[in-house]
């Protein structure tokens, strides 16, 4: 593996794992055993450092996002299946990372910012369209609307504010607020289909 890509993914799993205001250079360079001034070949500082670990992630992102929705049988597969992805992905997330990336690091928050207000929103319209078509989403949703909604719950799901870390797991979070969600738009077709990807049975 090039140089370049085993600092970015050491520096990706450090900051995954502690955060990122806790994460030093030093500490990348040591934990790839290189020294600092070869770090600094590559990246002109930490920030630079973090540009590169979130637009290469992005883009990691968006290829397995791609990948679900190429498998998914329909909208509520599709649905369910981010959902288990979420979970697992942010399991893995120390909590303060997302707000580090906020406060600390503009560069790297507008790459967020911008794959969320462009990439993520059209996969969130994409899939109303696509559950309306097949019969599994109200008719009657506005696209627009809860595309944008569901768009503004991914910043108040990681705002410690409303979701303290030390009462709230993201993996909770997420799968809470999410299938709030997918319920409050299934039709009785999409609601028994949800009932069945969570292998729950309900009396009618």
């Amino acid at each position: 593996m090039e140089i370049k890509d085993r600092i970015l993914q050491s520096a990706l799993l450090l900051f995954t794992r502690n955060g990122i205001k806790s994460v030093s250079m030093d500490d990348i360079a040591s934990d790839l055993g290189i020294s600092k001034k070869t770090l600094y070949k590559w990246f002109d500082n930490k920030d630079d450092l973090v540009s590169g670990v979130i637009g290469g992630h992005l883009c990691r992102v968006q290829g397995e996002c791609a990948g679900i929705t190429g498998v998914a049988e329909n909208a509520v597969d599709e649905m369910v299946r981010m959902m288990e992805w979420a979970k697992r992905r942010f399991s893995e997330v120390n909590p303060n990372t997302v707000h580090d990336l906020r406060k600390y690091h503009p560069g790297a928050w507008q790459l967020f910012h911008d794959h969320k207000n462009q990439y993520i929103l059209t996969q969130i319209q994409a899939n109303l369209q696509r559950g309306k078509a097949e019969g599994l989403y109200r008719p009657d949703l506005d696209v627009e609307v809860l595309s944008r909604l569901r768009l503004a719950q991914i910043d108040v799901l990681f705002d410690p504010d409303i979701f303290p870390h030390d009462c709230f797991d993201q993996p909770r979070v997420q799968m809470a607020c999410n299938e709030h969600f997918l319920l409050g738009m299934v039709t009785l077709k999409g609601h028994k289909l949800v009932n069945a990807y969570r292998h729950v049975t309900e009396e009618e």
